[in-house]
């Protein structure tokens, strides 16, 4: 059993609500547990650096309801090369560290393997608005984010129902559709497009339109993931079939930021306790992941190698509760 007793960590990739609070279980649970811990600031760019600091109770009080990260995060186009990866080694030996704890998603993830190849250890927390990270039920940031989108899209239906107009709105998920699946069931969208599905203009969005004002509806609401494409020659293509006024709004990253809510609060609480405890015990490479009810550890190699893919019975049932 390998002892550890000083660890850093980062944030990596885009920023989440709930990361604050991550952070903040990682250094008050890692210093419970008897570990010097240090903040590396702006992600795998900081390692390369050595921008990092030792952190102590103080250093994360009153954060937890913060979005956004304490310690940034930047993308770093050296740490994506070979050397790069045993340049980041290095700092890490300079330091002193036993290990790292990663929180991020995927391609964080990525960055830590390619850490652990080399001799590295490390941990992931997953903590991504688009709830993507396959080895994972749940990532920290998305419950968040959807109630930012739920917000946001009531407020928009207000205004299309004054005015009886269709509006589209374009949610983040570049090629995961899970903020706007959930957005479109929570907020009653008459059709939700998703990257992993594609759309057909006519059947997918200008058909359950048209069936919708046939039984006497008089606004309507799109959701679409942003990788889907042109939302704005989406909605020009909605108004010219059905002579529907439509609007498009893109939410953008607004969607990152706010409060985090209890949910992720509680879940990174959870999660960066249980990763703390691992280590305590010489038990490193493993990313942290919600299944069901229960908070697991998985091998780094073996996670990566997860997929996820998008609940059918949602997606019908998002068509039924549409009529």
């Amino acid at each position: 059993m390998d002892e550890i007793k000083r660890i850093g960590v980062l944030t990596s990739g885009g920023d989440a609500p709930g990361m604050n609070a991550a952070i903040r279980g990682v250094v008050r649970s890692g210093i419970y547990n008897g570990f010097t811990v240090y903040g590396i600031r702006r992600g795998y760019e900081g390692l390369l650096k050595g921008d990092m600091t030792e952190m102590n109770l103080r250093s994360v009080s009153d954060i937890m309801a913060r979005g956004g990260t304490i310690l940034q995060t930047a993308r770093s186009d050296e740490f994506n090369t070979p050397e790069g990866v045993q340049r980041a080694k290095t700092m890490a030996e300079v330091f002193r560290l036993d290990a790292v704890v990663v929180i991020g998603g995927d391609g964080s993830f990525r960055g830590a393997r390619d850490l652990s190849r080399i001799g590295v250890k490390v941990m992931g927390i997953p903590a991504t608005i688009d709830n993507d990270v396959g080895c994972s039920d749940y990532t920290i940031g998305f419950d968040t984010a959807l109630n930012t989108v739920t917000d946001a899209i009531d407020k928009i239906k207000d205004t299309a129902h004054s005015h009886e107009r269709c509006s589209v709105v374009e949610v983040m998920g570049r090629d995961a559709g899970y903020i706007a699946l959930h957005a479109g069931i929570a907020n009653g969208a008459e059709a939700v497009i998703l990257p992993e599905k594609g759309f057909e203009l006519n059947a997918d969005i200008i058909k359950p339109i048209i069936d919708c004002r046939n039984r006497g509806k008089h606004h309507y609401v799109v959701v679409i993931a942003e990788g889907i494409g042109d939302s704005a020659q989406i909605a020009k293509d909605i108004n010219a079939i059905t002579g529907i006024k439509t609007t498009t709004t893109i939410l953008g990253h607004i969607q990152r930021g706010g409060k985090p809510s209890v949910r992720d609060r509680v879940t990174a609480g959870l999660m960066s306790v249980y990763a703390t405890g691992l280590l305590k015990k010489g038990v490193y490479n493993r990313i942290i992941a919600s299944k069901g009810d229960d908070i697991v550890d998985i091998d780094i190699e073996e996670a990566l190698e997860m997929k996820k893919t998008i609940d059918e019975e949602m997606i019908t049932t998002s068509k039924i509760l549409s009529l």
